[in-house]
């Protein structure tokens, strides 16, 4: 009998140790390891020192008044600022064109447009197969060689030509029949040019290329706007197999007009979804899990609120995290919400896509998490400790 108390004994002893080692930071339980009174990241991550990524140890920035001020200077560019993508190709003449930066040049013609050609009191030029067709078929349509056939002128190569250069062509060629020659040109149907626009809009397709300028905008309120599902900071604009981001989200904003380009034959429109601007809420919140940014707009606060806020039984408010990946550096911020006023300084700093928002548990929370997991095995080895053997008597081995 006096086997009992000293098994038992052990028993206990080793569920002391582990709960002992728990505390100590051994990770019993895997993730429930106390972040604490640190400012630096307690993991390396990979960190961009000049041309080289190598890891490094993040440290960790407290939101206060003076970051968020910092934050609201940094996100305001000046009105016309030219740091955009778009901009800096257009300043190199490699990408899209502002809208301002050069006039905009009259439409020429390309195979399978149509134009109508009238010379004044003649009418058996202008409509030899009678009057009750339309413009675009008693239109002359321009052939896949660029060339248009007309009485009297024959063949002429109209590609890349403008309306006027055509009259001007025309008017030389029927001076020699007609005395005093008057003669019209005007399109009747632009096929030769068009830009795709595809992705988050109502109506992707092909849309025409006309004499009216068409930027970014224009072509996306043509294909019938944006869906509810687009990213409007995510516009993808290839050229001549070159990919810019156009940033609809900066034009409504900050009236960034430089990123309104003007679009040329052959460009594509690839509107993004917002799927990638994800924000991840974990730790002790009533809800974890995923919440998708509405027009990148999303804070601390409305982050919280949307998980049901932080667990009120299990979270320590003075451990709130926001943890940024998504650059060449990582960034780290720390928020002490004991106060109720630190929600103020939570409802002022924005998030951005893919940032991790964690709220560590409670130190006392923590204990009970590893009791639970070692209860078990104690009860098992106390259980053990009161088993008797009939094979030796009825005592323990």
């Amino acid at each position: 009998m006096n086997a009992f108390p000293a098994t038992c004994g052990n028993a206990w002893r080793i569920l002391a140790c582990l709960a002992a080692s728990a505390l100590a930071g051994c990770s019993i339980v895997p993730g429930n390891q106390a972040y604490g009174e640190r400012e630096e990241s307690a993991v390396r991550l990979p960190v961009q020192q000049g041309d080289v990524l190598a890891p490094a140890n993040v440290r960790i920035k407290p939101i206060t008044a003076e970051l968020i001020i910092d934050l609201f200077k940094a996100a305001r560019p000046p009105r016309g600022d030219g740091t955009s993508n778009a901009a800096l190709a257009s300043k190199a003449n490699l990408g899209p064109t502002a809208a301002a930066s050069k006039p905009v040049p009259d439409y020429r013609l390309g195979p399978g447009d149509i134009i109508s050609i009238v010379v004044w009191d003649h009418p058996e030029l202008t409509i030899p197969a009678g009057s009750f067709r339309t413009a675009e078929q008693a239109g002359t349509v321009v052939a896949e060689d660029g060339t248009i056939f007309y009485p009297y002128a024959g063949v002429l190569k109209v590609q890349d030509k403008t309306t006027s250069e055509v009259r001007a062509m025309l008017s030389a060629k029927l001076t020699k029949y007609i005395e005093k020659v008057q003669l019209d040109v005007r399109m009747v149907a632009f096929r030769s040019k068009q830009v795709y626009v595809v992705g988050e809009v109502a109506k992707p397709g092909v849309q025409p290329v006309t004499d009216v300028p068409m930027t970014v905008l224009e072509a996306i309120n043509r294909a019938g706007g944006f869906t509810p599902e687009a990213d409007h900071s995510r516009v993808l604009l290839t050229r001549r197999g070159q990919t810019f981001l156009v940033d609809i989200q900066a034009m409504y904003d900050q009236g960034v007009t430089e990123q309104n380009a003007l679009l040329e034959h052959g460009d594509i429109l690839n509107i993004a979804d917002r799927s990638y601007n994800k924000v991840f809420v974990l730790g002790e919140v009533n809800k974890p899990g995923s919440l998708i940014m509405n027009k990148k707009r999303l804070t601390l606060a409305e982050a919280l609120g949307d998980v049901g806020y932080i667990s009120q039984t299990t979270a320590d408010p003075r451990w709130i995290y926001v943890m940024r990946g998504d650059a060449e550096t990582p960034e780290l911020f720390h928020l002490d919400s004991r106060l109720p006023d630190a929600m103020l300084l939570a409802d002022r700093f924005p998030l951005r896509p893919r940032d991790i928002v964690y709220v560590d548990a409670a130190a006392v929370v923590r204990w009970q998490r590893v009791i639970a997991n070692i209860l078990p095995t104690a009860t098992m080895l106390n259980q053990t400790s009161l088993t008797q053997y009939p094979l030796f008597g009825g005592r323990q081995p």
